[in-house]
């Protein structure tokens, strides 16, 4: 199937209207609720870290750097992604899977049109590309919503907050995580295009492939993960 989808496109003025649809598709229309779940889950991890701090021999600012280095690490690409795989992935499985038992995949068909070029390509570059901006989106609002979580119950101050989340940072985490997401949008949407195009049935059938490719994208996400913290990171 990938060999098919990544074969040249026969119209590239069709094919850029398509990758920018399917950009503010994807990418645009997920800033909402990556912006909520970051937010939130920022001033959690903070708060969490702030109340386990029992020993006087941890410092105050190991608040924020703890904070930064969940984030980086592992909340915003893996558990962002994990968020992403139900959304963006249902959206597409359940997009193409109409597409297929209505017919519309073998009216593109008979029309000499690549279907799997037309309707899987620009999801997966639109993915490739958007999902490390949203990525890098979450981990600045998560750090955001740590410091917010602070200040409100004065549990630690901005200098210091900032201070660990300037402690021993490594821009080789940014590249860390921005690889792992960039693996994870292909994952997502290559998988949810899968069980769409080979949807067979009516409409309980293309609900049960919506399903299927969540739950497959999302643990192929936490297998990925693992293989790729042991490559990257150890």
């Amino acid at each position: 199937m990938l060999w098919v989808v990544f074969s040249k496109p026969e119209k590239w003025g069709v094919f850029r209207v398509r990758l920018f649809h399917e950009i503010e598709l994807i990418g645009l229309n997920s800033i909402p609720i990556v912006g909520l779940m970051s937010a939130f889950m920022g001033g959690v991890i903070s708060l969490q870290t702030a109340s386990n701090m029992d020993s006087p021999l941890l410092p105050e600012y190991t608040i924020g750097y703890i904070t930064r280095s969940s984030t980086i690490l592992e909340f915003s690409p893996t558990i962002i992604s994990l968020i992403l795989a139900g959304k963006v992935g249902s959206n597409v499985a359940s997009e193409i899977g109409t597409m297929k038992t209505t017919e519309q995949i073998d009216a593109l068909e008979v029309m000499g049109v690549n279907s799997l070029t037309f309707l899987v390509l620009p999801k997966i570059i639109g993915a490739v590309f958007f999902f490390p901006i949203l990525i890098i989106f979450s981990m600045g609002l998560s750090l955001i919503g740590g410091w917010v979580a602070l200040t409100i119950s004065e549990l630690a101050s901005t200098e210091t907050y900032v201070f660990g989340l300037r402690s021993w940072f490594e821009f080789s985490n940014i590249v860390y995580a921005l690889t792992k997401t960039v693996v994870f949008a292909f994952l997502i949407v290559s998988i949810a295009a899968f069980y769409g195009y080979y949807t067979k049935g009516g409409a309980v059938d293309v609900g049960k492939s919506a399903t299927r490719a969540v739950v497959t994208a999302s643990i192929a996400i936490l297998i990925a993960n693992f293989f790729l913290t042991q490559m990257i990171l150890l």
